[in-house]
């Protein structure tokens, strides 16, 4: 056995995932513990505006690249591989084993000491669903590896933001009776994210050679229909019923989930079928090797209140939903020539000073809604959720800030222009690539607010879309420019007001 050291060594890490969930919470804890971070990241323009990002060095390129992973490994003493997709189909497993077996002969080959990886709390000798099978597997590529690895298992996450308590809280809110399949007796022990960040940073200090897996949790198991009472109860809403039927239909289950929160189809599924069987700690041994965080191990109502703070504050760090898929960016106007390109372009000339209105453009979407005809977007909403579309539901990570990457309802920002541009890239389900620009400059003494709604069609069918959407946009986009210089002009005089005595 060995303890973690007394005084953490500060040492050089490489961080991969650091877009994602975890990832993008781990960074600045390793720098504030002292360490030198390095994050792998195939856009850089995901990370342009979180606040550490001058604080790293950052690798472009891709898991898959073994020689560039290895000259991004130079030097490095811990290696943090917390990356794990919700795709499917033929292949993924092998895809998935690949790209570790790519990542772990990588770290060999540049001398790292410590592999760590985030997988999933399980039991043994049941059979896994894939996602949670492959997770398995890419925790045993790392331990078969010549570098020392340490695999954490870690169940239910619980923390603002996290896909886990995004489900667990709009399942809740949601429905007071709520028919459910059998799992919902399952046993289950949670963890709260600011827990699982303890250990993955405690793991860079650990000394001495150690190779194998530790179950985290929070020590307190509950079912999962006990964990949406208990969540219910925290929240202040009234006694939650759920109703277990004897059918465990985990893809039934996962089509309601994604038309009921705002998480996707495609990883609806798999959340769901990770949760068919039990997810309780076989063993402790981890307390033998980094102490319990001052104060213990978060219960999960405490984990509940904490995540629904940060919530209601505005500081959420960051989102499932901001962990996306890379798409092809709006192409530059020249490009265009030789597409079919559908364009909605409004202008509006206000009084109010161009930083009001950009206030509103920055704050657009989630709870402050987009200024025209909201029934509209909300069917619009519900439509793309029918079809396993991001839908309205997912909103949007703060209140009023905005960086590049995140998400806004079913919108993606593409690009930000603080005080001039917001580009949003469109992962609604529809026949073609769609992007919504809004931007605002100086005129006269005034601003001049300018929107543009911008549309690739893909075949016929997409120009038969936009067809049928035009009558609406001409009714929502006129509205929407005009509403958000209102908005501008309701917050300058609101401003003005509070400074005169």
């Amino acid at each position: 056995m060995t303890a973690m050291s007394a005084q953490p060594t500060p040492t050089t890490v490489l961080v991969t995932g650091a877009t994602g969930y975890i990832g993008g919470r781990l960074v600045p804890r390793l720098l504030e513990a002292g360490h030198t971070v390095k994050v792998l990241v195939r856009s850089p323009d995901k990370i342009a505006g979180v606040p550490w990002r001058d604080k790293v060095e950052v690798v472009e390129s891709s898991l898959d690249d073994g020689d560039a992973l290895r000259e991004a490994l130079a030097g490095v003493d811990v290696f943090y591989y917390l990356v794990h997709s919700m795709a499917a189909g033929a292949g993924f497993e092998a895809k998935e084993q690949a790209m570790a077996r790519t990542a772990a002969d990588a770290a060999a080959a540049a001398g790292v000491r410590r592999i760590v990886y985030l997988g999933g709390l399980h039991p043994q000798g049941v059979e896994l669903s894939m996602h949670m099978r492959s997770r398995e597997a890419v925790g045993k590529v790392f331990l078969d590896s010549p570098v020392d690895a340490i695999v954490f298992q870690a169940g239910v996450v619980i923390g603002s933001g996290s896909a886990s308590f995004e489900m667990i809280r709009h399942l809740s809110e949601t429905l007071p009776l709520m028919p459910a399949p059998s799992w919902v007796r399952n046993r289950i022990e949670a963890i709260a994210v600011r827990d699982v960040l303890y250990y993955l940073v405690s793991a860079a200090s650990l000394e001495g050679p150690i190779n194998r897996t530790f179950d985290i949790g929070c020590r307190q198991v509950l079912t999962y229909a006990g964990m949406m009472k208990e969540y219910a109860a925290e929240a202040g809403l009234p006694y939650r019923v759920v109703l277990a039927l004897p059918v465990p239909a985990p893809k039934l289950a996962g089509m309601w989930v994604a038309l009921t929160t705002p998480i996707p189809l495609s990883m609806a599924v798999p959340l769901v079928q990770s949760l068919q069987h039990d997810a309780v700690s076989n063993e402790h041994d981890i307390d033998q090797y980094i102490p319990q965080p001052d104060g213990g191990l978060t219960p999960y109502r405490t984990a509940v209140a904490l995540a629904l703070g940060k919530e209601r504050d505005g500081q959420v760090e960051t989102t499932w939903a901001n962990a996306g898929a890379d798409s092809d960016p709006l192409p530059s106007d020249p490009e265009w020539a030789g597409h079919k390109v559908y364009i909605d372009e409004r202008t509006f000339h206000g009084d109010v000073d161009p930083a009001h209105v950009w206030t509103i453009i920055e704050g657009i979407g989630g709870r402050n809604g987009w200024y025209s005809l909201p029934l509209a977007w909300q069917v619009r909403g519900w439509l793309d959720k029918l079809t396993g579309g991001a839908g309205l539901l997912r909103g949007r990570r703060h209140p009023h800030t905005l960086a590049a990457g995140e998400v806004v309802d079913w919108w993606r920002v593409e690009r930000i222009e603080h005080g001039r541009l917001l580009r949003l890239r469109a992962e609604m389900r529809a026949p073609g690539r769609a992007w919504l620009e809004l931007s605002v400059e100086p005129d006269g003494g005034g601003s001049r607010y300018r929107q543009r709604a911008i549309f690739f069609p893909k075949g016929l069918s997409g120009r038969l879309y936009w067809l049928a959407v035009l009558p609406f946009h001409s009714l929502i986009f006129p509205a929407m420019a005009r509403n958000i210089t209102r908005a501008a002009q309701k917050l300058a005089d609101a401003d003005r007001a509070q400074v005169t005595p």
